[in-house]
């Protein structure tokens, strides 16, 4: 019943489920069938005195679901007269939860949870009756029994509005239905549409109405028949729920208001002014899931008009009379004067609004309109004028969680191990987070509403719990891999601290204290929670006992031991009952007990519980406790170390003494881990005689967990601090920092992306805003100098930090220094901030003082100190102040609270002061200001926050008031910022943050965000605009994903151009300095791009007028003559005055460069530069570029395919497929593999995946970014960072991803070049890298490693190859071209930097050369190579070679430098050491600059290697000993010079791969390719064991042969290949040798197959003959030509018995043809029978003119259903087709989004994976169309393959060779 498109247009559910013969319905107790004379038709009637045991069940048992999808259930019943009667309806969410929503009028109030709605139902009474007269005057006079004369009711209630608005979900279907005692039913329907009862479809037609989109009148076998001239509405009652009428009590269902039909068509929506309710308490304790519910008030309507008229508001009395507003700002602010009111909230981590609706009043004078941004509405009655679509804040949501910096909260006593070790699950007061060790990356579960005091995960880390503290505690069960709740558990404790699990996962324990405050210890059963069970209560115990810790045994699900104070016991379950038994703890009966721990391991010889129980205390003590004997074995004390005298640290176990309290102990295996107060982690043998290993930790260690595989030690401080402690290496990684009390205020650096912290816990700290790590910490030693507010400087790394006592410090970070303090507050300081510019710093303090300080000066001098002019007070801290963007104006609340005031910020002269106390004139209470902010300075809006719960825009010149926002939050804004293009603003409001449009011109104007589990103290976007930052109880960063502003392209060029004097007539601006630079024309390009850690989908436009450039000069020697610097077009100079900004509005960028490239006086080697060599225009105009003649310039590999950009790619960790391995190496790359022997870091690509493998273990993780083919890879110097380049599509540019080693995350990405990247190279110092364009686009780009930025591109004429830093010099660095070595130099400026460039062009006596490749030595000489075979030396002090020598017959392509050595590498594939000991001997000196030609026998060739191919990529340790070269064959080898070796690392196919298939045993795996190999890799270490090559032939096919039933053959293991020259060659795997040769064929061997029993080796040609040959002896058997003609594209054979088709035999197998065409055979190999079965073909339409790129027809018999074959390829529809071989007949079809390249069937569960020529791997489940995409290949998917037990997948991609490890859908 899951489609929905049988159930439109209704669903007469009686009639579906044909419950008068209860077979689909169940009933019980007294429930019978009677003819009613009203209905005039056959009823049931549900009778008796208790409504659980009387009822009708639809349907018949609980696992059944109707799968009703509809929105609006309507119910036609009649409740029985003067009795209850109950409706239970069970609904099913999106997100996975079973709601049961319930209505009767039995129920008094309104009561919620999270997974049961009660409504109270009111009955209605007949008109004229005297309990209508009482309806009236007493409206909760009805709630009770129905009336005597009760009336048939139709009731129609919104099931999706009741789960959005009450419980934040989404609807999905009814599960089923329960009609429950007294009541009297005729039917049940759902549907879409909103049926009016009042109007058969007779009616309807007699009458010709058009009703609006989305109603219809009732179906006739539904309606309540109506006798002539009577009323439906008179006869029978309509109640619709959300009610329209008046509602009391609140949340009720109950008849609406009474009003004739045509009334309510032709009335048009109106909109009530709402108010907040009080609803019931469950409800108001789960304030952020449930929301209150606002409801009509009723309002006269001559006082609503008088509202509405009001045209304008009080002009605001301005203190500054200079400030007059223009007619333009005038008009603009009578144009916004309207009032907006939000009247509720919708709260979700994402909220998602229903429809609202939209009133416009209309008067004489103006029109004002009424936006009511409110919670999800009912649908409206029909209307005359059809509903207007909403204009909703998109997208939706518009913040995303990403990160969160916090531990704890509640407790810091629990976190937990997952999968094995690689996460770890902890609270973080409210949320759960689960953390991936190796990458960093948090995923969260959130769904508490209160702070989360305990934790637990099963052993197969599938399920999780966790529970709640507070009155209203709950555990909620968690499905740990999909992050969802699986359900809620009400628990009888009024506070849980400890939960646990038993090892299974079926049994979990908690315990906690009641209402009396007494140990309550609570049983429940888990076993079906996962497969949608409700979870039971096993047993219940209430104890008097202290515990502190309690555990389920290992072993037995059925038994615990828990400990407190003075007590360890041991529980057991049985028979419904919780027992336990005491340890007679004899003379320590008094010790506090911390925690236990079980023995681990299991022996054969001893029972599962025979076993020792390790139990903690507070005073040192570890008792050794025998589990069955339930006595004291052994007790050690801890005592702290003792000094001896030499002065060696020992841990001692005396019995006297103070002891070590500890408290919390792990086991694992041999040896025992505990944490205690002395803040030290100790690892012990379980004897406890000496310490293995410690860790020292900042404060008392209150948690420890040893992993699962006894690796890693988990330890918790009571300080907030999180880490792990790795036994093998023995170092200690911290997880997590946090502050241990609310976090007051923030400032982000976005620079260096670090934020600044300052919190009660007495502590500032600084984190990184990426890796969330805490980078500095200042303590504040007393409690009256508290932090309470900090400021970051906009560009330095500087802080200023408020205290409680009124001073304030300026800090540097780099040094950790105190820059200044002062102390010009006596109160708190409330208000901290930098001017935008950098050039003031501001504080006011609690007691009405306002500091000016001047930041330009390291000493920060105070300039002036204001006294009263602020607001008194502390609750407008820690952002008490702001400052306008364009640092000219500063604001704050004061001198009172009911006044905000502008002050001049340079001078705090006062500009403007503004009485908000006066704005609401209806108001009886005066308001007050609370916080402010300024909008962007293009807007000229201040922003004001209440206590009325209102924001006001008020013009900052004049005064005035704009705008009006009521109800922004249930509570008090507590603190507001707008985004730097003015297009959102950010609200904070007790625990939600709110992302509104900021021009209030949508239906919809919010959304709405929890998380927070405390009161939010700050709230603002990160500078980069790309994130929002929100603290409180801990920080949450949150990833903003607003689209970016669309902006008109700029005529203007983003580039300077260097051009020739302008004409006198031109009329150039005389003000602007002139510059002397060169005549000939250069290209400079400048980028201003975001600091951003996220990339964005789209590039971001600049959103205001390009900056003035400040030109200055530059003297050059050797021209006399002066050229003018512009902007714009090279013959278009009149427009540069015009399109100039002022500067008084726009200011020059701080961090755009302007580039000068400066061609410097040419020595006798080098040439003059010629005006045609550095091009001006950037579109490339003129002659198309050609590709330089040289191997070094890479060129991406020819693809067909394109990259399916709308492909369903799965969320992060619910992928169904994980990539395990990647096999190969991509040879076509440049200088695409980095080691660093020091760190062992080796990184390698292979298509556009970036590959790091462990050399020692041979693991391998994958960085995932690119989706085009990776050219180029680079690391920094200290091995932190490695960049990669891969070239952009058609449409794109090139990406440049940055990566951080340690934990794999992607740091940043950048964007710039057009076509690929050639080149990339760090600086010395890594502060800066370079890379470079290809021939098409030659152009040099310098970015910062900062902040990411493009600091200046260069561009010239000719192709660049390679760029690099000199390592002496971090300002100095070369690039190669044709024929010339470029030499730079870089000048910094500010954040920007600038390039000088000088090309010197190659000796005359190398003649026409490709200069290729370079390195630098470390005496500032460089080595150049050339595509001759040339090695040229440089001097870089004067610019000139002074040396070359041939150093090889080929292309050198490769240069690396390690001191006195030399590497060169060509595409003769020779590998050649070099000792160039005298070349620094061999420099001219300054006074001689004559060089001698006869010295190449200076240079020495040391050592020599010819390897497979050509090389493309080097890297060698600093002593030239040994390396890691890469080469065009797909190889990776390392090289030793001293024992003069070479083995291979890593090894891949050079040319496409054809074949990918598992051997049977799984041991193995093999591949073929073009080249003609037949390669057999190992699993699973994925080593080549043997390459099989045939010279001149391509390898079309492969497969592995099968064991023989009977025989046994010599050669063990083989592998079959079939050759494109017609031939099948067999070898042995075992002797790697050549077994047999075939000739069965005069054409390629497409298909090749060895039959199930190994018999017969069947081969198809791509001349259609299909053979069958004995792969023993080489006989052909058979010869098959059904398919004669058409290439064979597929052959399988499959194993199982078929007699019920009619044919003997005991294999099957299929061949199938490129024509669509595939025969099924029934064989019997030992009989020599071969018959054929079944013979398909498969329609399709005319194949296009292009019939060469049909799609591939490819079949497979289905491993998990019996006689069914799947099909796919060209057809009229892109699909699967299941055919079924015994019904002859199509089973289903799976519709598909491409045409499948390839395709392959699981053996578990009805997977398949299909790959296509959109680079998309697609994998299915028939069954139910659910499918995952996965985009991480370079080209078309043309190959996959499962092995035999369906656990792991190969797929292939060009030569790249992917293995998956499946997961599941």
């Amino acid at each position: 019943m899951s489609s929905r498109a049988w159930q439109h247009p209704y669903v007469n559910l009686f009639k579906h489920l044909k419950v008068d013969e209860w077979r689909k319905a169940s009933k019980e107790g007294d429930v019978t069938t009677y003819m009613d004379k009203t209905l005039k038709c056959s009823v049931f009637r549900i009778r008796g005195s208790i409504p659980a045991s009387n009822f009708i069940l639809l349907p018949r048992t609980s696992s059944q679901s109707l799968g009703l999808t509809g929105r609006y259930l309507y119910l036609l019943f009649r409740p029985s007269p003067n009795k209850h009667f109950v409706v239970h309806l069970d609904v099913a969410a999106e997100e996975g939860q079973v709601i049961r929503v319930s209505f009767s009028n039995l129920f008094k109030e309104f009561k919620s949870t999270a997974t049961w709605l009660q409504f109270p139902f009111l009955c209605g009474a007949a008109p004229g009756s005297v309990y209508e007269s009482t309806a009236k005057t007493a409206k909760h006079g009805l709630v009770g029994p129905a009336p005597v004369c009760v009336r048939w009711t139709c009731l129609m209630m919104d099931l999706r509005y009741v789960l959005s608005v009450y419980l934040n979900k989404t609807h999905s279907h009814l599960k089923s239905i329960k009609l429950c005692a007294n009541m009297t039913v005729k039917n049940i329907m759902t549907s879409d549409l909103l049926l009016d009862p009042g109007l058969s479809f007779s009616e309807f037609r007699q009458a010709g109405k058009v009703l609006p989109e989305g109603t219809a009148p009732m179906p006739r076998e539904m309606c309540f028949p109506v006798p002539k001239g009577s009323s439906w509405h008179q006869l029978y009652d309509y109640i619709r729920f959300p009610s329209d009428g008046v509602k009391m009590p609140f949340d009720s269902i109950q008849k609406g208001l009474s009003k004739p039909k045509e009334a309510m068509v032709d009335e048009s929506p109106h909109r009530e002014e709402s108010r907040s309710v009080n609803i019931s308490k469950p409800v108001q304790d789960r304030v952020s899931l449930i929301q209150q519910i606002t409801t009509p008030k009723p309002v006269s309507r001559a006082k609503q008009q008088s509202r509405l008229l009001t045209t304008s508001l009080p002009e605001l009395t301005s203190s500054h009379s200079g400030d007059r507003e223009s007619p333009s700002q005038r008009s603009q602010a009578i144009e916004e004067d309207r009032v907006v009111c939000d009247d509720g909230e919708g709260v979700h981590v994402c909220a998602h609004y229903e429809d609202d609706d939209v009133s416009t009043h209309s008067t004489n004078s103006e029109e004002v309109a009424v936006v009511n941004a409110a919670v999800p509405r009912p649908l409206s009655l029909p209307s005359a004028k059809p509903a207007k679509q909403q204009q909703k804040l998109h997208p939706d949501p518009i913040l995303k969680l990403s990160r969160i910096i916090g531990f704890g909260g509640a407790t810091m006593r629990c976190a937990v191990w997952a999968n094995d070790g690689e996460e770890v699950v902890y609270p973080c007061h409210a949320i759960v987070v689960s953390v991936k060790i190796s990458s960093g990356q948090q995923r969260f579960f959130i769904g508490h509403t209160d702070k989360v005091s305990a934790l637990t995960l099963n052993a197969r880390s599938t399920l999780l719990a966790s529970a709640q503290t507070g009155t209203h505690c709950l555990v909620r069960l968690w499905s740990y891999s999909k992050g969802q709740c699986l359900t809620m558990i009400k628990t009888p404790a009024h506070s849980l601290n400890t939960l646990s699990f038993s090892y299974s996962g079926g049994v979990l324990c908690g315990v906690g204290k009641d209402s009396h405050n007494k140990t309550v210890v609570v049983v429940w059963n888990t076993q079906r929670v996962t497969k949608g069970g409700v979870v039971t209560v096993m047993a219940k115990a209430h104890t008097d006992v202290d515990i502190q810790t309690m555990k389920i045994a290992f072993f037995d699900d059925t038994r615990m031991v828990s400990c407190g104070v003075g007590n360890v016991r041991l529980w057991r379950v049985r028979g419904g009952s919780l027992r336990s038994c005491p340890v007679n703890l004899g003379q320590y009966h008094s010790l506090e007990f911390t925690d236990l721990a079980f023995e681990q391991g299991h022996t054969p010889d001893r029972q599962p519980d025979d076993r020792t129980l390790f139990a903690s205390s507070k005073s040192g003590h570890i008792l050794d406790i025998d589990y069955v004997s339930v006595a004291i074995k052994n007790v050690r004390r801890l005592l702290p170390a003792q000094q001896s005298h030499s002065q060696r640290r020992e841990k001692q176990t005396f019995s006297t003494g103070p002891g070590i309290a500890v408290n919390s102990v792990s086991v694992f295996g041999s040896f025992c881990a505990t944490g205690s107060e002395d803040g030290f982690l100790r690892l012990w043998p379980l004897d406890f005689s000496s310490v293995l290993l410690e860790a020292e930790h900042e404060g008392p260690v209150c948690f420890v967990s040893v992993s699962s595989d006894g690796l890693s030690v988990l330890a918790a401080t009571s300080t907030g601090n999180l880490g792990y402690l790795d036994v093998g290496s023995r170092s200690y990684r911290t997880l997590m920092r946090s502050h241990t009390a609310t976090v007051l205020g923030f400032s982000v650096d976005g620079i260096r992306r670090q934020i600044t912290t300052a919190s009660r816990d007495c502590t500032v700290r600084v984190w990184a805003m990426d890796s969330t790590q805490q980078l500095y910490d200042f303590v504040s030693d007393e409690d009256d100098d508290a932090p309470c507010s900090v400021a970051f400087h906009p560009s330095l790394p500087v802080f200023a930090c408020g205290s409680s006592s009124g001073t304030v410090r300026v800090f540097d970070i780099p040094t950790s220094s105190l820059l200044a303090q002062h102390r010009q507050h006596r109160g708190a300081v409330v208000g901290l901030v930098f001017s935008p510019d950098g050039e003031h710093l501001y504080s006011a303090g609690s007691l009405g003082y306002l500091a000016l300080y001047n930041a330009s000066l390291p000493e920060y001098h105070v300039l002036r100190v204001l006294g009263n002019v602020v607001a008194r007070g502390t609750d407008r801290g820690p952002d008490a102040l702001a400052v306008s963007s364009d640092s000219c104006c500063l604001a704050f609340v004061g001198p009172t609270e009911y006044t905000v005031t502008i002050m001049g910020a340079h001078s705090l002269d006062e500009l403007l002061r503004v009485d908000v106390s006066v704005l609401d004139v209806e108001s009886t209470t005066l308001d007050s200001a609370l916080k402010v902010c300024f909008s962007p300075s293009s807007l000229s809006h201040l922003l004001i926050t209440t206590s009325a719960n209102k924001i006001l825009w008020i013009n900052r010149n004049t005064g005035r008031l704009l705008r009006e926002v009521s109800e922004v939050h249930k509570h008090q804004c507590a603190s507001l910022a707008v985004s730097e293009d003015g297009r959102y603003l950010l609200t904070a409001g007790h625990n939600a943050v709110k992302v509104w449009d900021y021009h209030m011109k949508l239906d919809v104007n919010s959304q709405v965000f929890i998380g927070h589990s405390e009161p939010i103290t700050q709230v603002s976007f990160t500078p980069d605009q790309m994130g929002v930052v929100s603290v409180g109880d801990a920080i949450f960063f949150w990833d903003f994903l607003a689209h970016p502003q669309e902006v008109p392209a700029c005529s203007l060029s983003s580039s300077a151009l260097v051009s020739s004097p302008p004409r006198a007539d031109k009329g150039m601006d005389d003000s602007l300095p002139k510059a002397a630079v060169p005549t000939e024309q250069a290209k400079v390009e400048f980028n201003r791009m975001s600091s951003s850690g996220v990339p964005r989908k789209a590039a971001p436009r600049p959103s205001s007028s390009l900056p003035i450039l400040d030109v200055s000069s530059i003297d050059k020697t050797g021209h006399g003559d002066s050229s003018h610097l512009s902007l714009g077009d090279d013959d278009d100079d009149d427009d540069v005055e015009e399109l100039q900004p002022a500067p008084a509005h726009s200011p020059a960028s701080r961090h755009t460069s302007f580039l000068r490239v400066t061609e410097r006086a040419a020595a006798e080697d080098s040439v003059d530069i010629l005006a045609s060599q550095i091009r001006v225009e950037e579109n490339g105009e003129g002659s198309k570029p050609v590709r330089p003649d040289c191997y070094k310039h890479f060129t991406p590999r020819y693809k067909m395919s394109v990259l399916d950009t709308s492909a369903a790619t799965p969320p992060p960790g619910q992928e169904g497929l994980s990539l395990k391995a990647v096999v190969g190496y991509n040879g076509n790359g440049r200088n695409n593999m980095v080691w660093n022997p020091d760190t062992g870091l080796f990184v390698y690509s292979c298509g556009c995946v970036v590959v790091v493998e462990n050399l020692h273990s041979g693991s391998q993780r994958h960085w995932l970014g690119h989706s085009e083919e990776i050219s180029t890879l680079a690391v920094t110097h200290d091995a932190q960072i490695v960049a990669s380049a891969s070239g952009g599509g058609a449409s794109s540019k090139s990406l440049i991803c940055l990566w951080n080693i340690q934990d794999g995350s992607r740091r940043n990405s950048v964007s710039y070049h057009k076509g690929s990247v050639q080149s990339l190279a760090f600086s010395r110092d890594d502060l800066y890298f370079l890379s470079v364009g290809d021939f098409e686009e030659s152009v040099v780009a310098l970015w910062s490693t900062r902040s990411f930025e493009l600091l200046c591109a260069v561009s010239v004429s000719v192709p660049l190859h390679e760029a690099a830093f000199c390592p002496s010099s971090a300002d100095q660095l070369a690039f190669t071209s044709s024929n010339a070595v470029f030499f730079c130099y870089t000048h910094t400026r500010g954040r920007g930097a600038e390039l000088q460039v000088q090309k010197v062009a190659v000796p005359e006596r190398i003649g026409e050369a490709e200069v290729t490749c370079l390195c630098y030595n470390t005496n500032s000489v460089l080595f150049t190579g050339t595509n001759s075979g040339l090695v040229c030396v440089w001097d870089c002090n004067t610019h000139r070679c002074f040396m070359t020598w041939e150093a090889d017959e080929g292309e050198i392509g490769v240069l690396l430098c390690r001191g006195n050595k030399l590497v060169t590498g060509s595409n003769s594939k020779k590998l050649r050491l070099w000792s160039v000991a005298a070349v620094q001997n061999l420099r001219p000196s300054a006074s001689n600059m004559t060089v001698q030609q006869d010295r190449d026998a200076q240079v020495f060739l040391e050592q020599e290697m010819l390897l497979d191919g050509t090389v493309v990529s080097v890297a060698f340790d600093d002593v030239m000993d040994m390396g890691i070269v890469g080469t065009t064959a797909g190889t990776l080898w390392y090289i030793n010079w001293a024992d003069n070796t070479s083995i291979r690392l890593i090894s891949g196919h050079k040319s496409k791969v054809n074949g990918v298939v598992c051997s049977p045993d799984e041991r193995h795996f093999a591949t073929c390719g073009q080249d003609g190999s037949v390669r057999v890799w190992a699993l699973p270490s994925n080593e080549l064991l043997v390459q099989f090559q045939v010279l001149n032939q391509s390898c079309e096919c492969v497969c592995w042969s099968r064991p023989v039933d009977g025989r046994e053959p010599g050669t063990g293991v083989c592998v079959a290949g079939g050759y494109s020259d017609g031939s099948v060659r067999i070898f042995s795997v075992e002797s790697a040798e050549m077994e047999l040769k075939l000739q069965p064929h005069h054409s390629s061997v497409c298909a090749l197959q060895y039959s199930q029993h190994g018999q017969v080796l069947l081969s198809g040609g791509r001349d259609g003959v299909i053979t069958a040959s004995s792969p023993f002896t080489g006989i052909t058997l058979r010869i098959i030509n059904d398919h004669k003609g058409v290439p064979i594209t597929t052959i399988q054979c499959t194993s199982k018995q078929y007699k019920e088709f009619g044919l003997e035999g005991n294999e099957l197998w299929l061949a199938v043809s490129a024509d669509r065409r595939v025969s099924i055979w029934a064989v019997d190999w030992t009989k020599d029978k071969c018959e054929l079965l079944d013979w398909l073909t498969f329609p399709a339409p005319s194949p296009p003119k292009d019939a060469a790129n049909l799609p591939p027809s490819l079949a497979a018999f289905s491993p998990t259903e019996r006689g069914v074959v799947v099909y796919t390829g060209y057809a009229a529809e892109k699909e699967l087709t299941f055919y079924c071989l015994k019904k002859k007949q199509v089973l289903r079809t799976v519709s598909l989004t491409d045409w499948a390249l390839s395709l392959s069937l699981c053996s578990k569960g009805r997977l398949l994976a299909i790959g296509s020529n959109q680079r998309v791997l697609k994998l299915i489940d028939s069954s139910s169309g659910r499918f995952q995409d996965f985009t991480w290949h370079s080209d078309g998917v043309h190959l996959c393959s499962f092995n035999p037990s369906g656990t792991q997948l190969f797929t292939t991609a060009h030569s790249e060779v992917f293995l998956w490890t499946l997961r599941g859908l």
